[in-house]
């Protein structure tokens, strides 16, 4: 078995398994030691509202809210990147990749007694390993600790400082915004300038002051009182 193990076409396979035990052995000595290395690897990645509708597809004035920024926004959330953290969700891809590439390489075996390359393995084993990513982090949302939340309206959004966290805004390209409602909590929104001449980057501060379905139009912040 181990030999079977060793063989250069699971070579992906088994470095994808040792690989995630290694990864499981330092997430339980972080989280013992208190160092929050999920937290450390999240920090790094966009932020994701884990409420985002991942099936916006209306076309608003003439916008695609799918396009650009929106679709990586979409794609994270897909993966339930927000809900679990990155990590855990990447040990769960090396599993699932692992455990599919050898079952495939021990079942081809059986059958014809030799196994397949390894690069025409690994591409079914890697398309298999995403349901289950998406499954377990589902399964495992439900249970991660989270914050308290609070129910606001979405129109309490106007008048509120927001600040474009990722792509930039401008007429036919909306790009995506945080706030903080009254209690404190964020909020990811689709921005598009109010004006045809504004653009808002990455990092600029914007107020809202209308919505149009899933779409929020944005004015320049020129107040110094104004902040998020």
């Amino acid at each position: 078995m181990i030999a079977f193990f060793l063989l250069p076409e699971n070579v992906p396979f088994s470095t994808a398994l040792a690989l995630m035990i290694l990864m499981t052995i330092l997430e339980i000595i972080s989280a013992t030691l208190g160092m929050g290395l999920s937290e450390m690897v999240d920090s790094v990645i966009p932020e994701i509202d884990a409420d985002i509708d991942v099936d916006i597809d209306a076309d608003i004035d003439g916008v695609d809210a799918g396009a650009g920024s929106n679709s990586l926004i979409k794609l994270l959330a897909w993966f339930r990147v927000g809900e679990v953290p990155v990590i855990i969700l990447f040990i769960i891809l090396l599993t699932g990749f692992g455990i599919i590439g050898m079952l495939l390489q021990f079942t081809i075996v059986q059958f014809f007694g030799s196994p397949l390359p390894a690069f025409a393995a690994a591409v079914p084993a890697f398309l298999g390993a995403l349901p289950i990513v998406r499954s377990l982090g589902g399964i495992l949302g439900k249970y991660m600790p989270k914050d308290e939340t609070y129910v606001v309206s979405e129109k309490s959004f106007i008048g509120q400082v927001a600040t474009v966290t990722m792509g930039t805004a401008r007429q036919g390209n909306p790009a995506e915004a945080k706030l903080k409602d009254q209690h404190g909590q964020t909020h990811y929104l689709l921005v598009l300038p109010d004006k045809d001449d504004e653009t808002f980057v990455t990092g600029e501060k914007c107020i809202v002051v209308s919505q149009n379905g899933s779409i929020y139009r944005v004015i320049k912040n020129m107040s110094t009182v104004l902040t998020d």
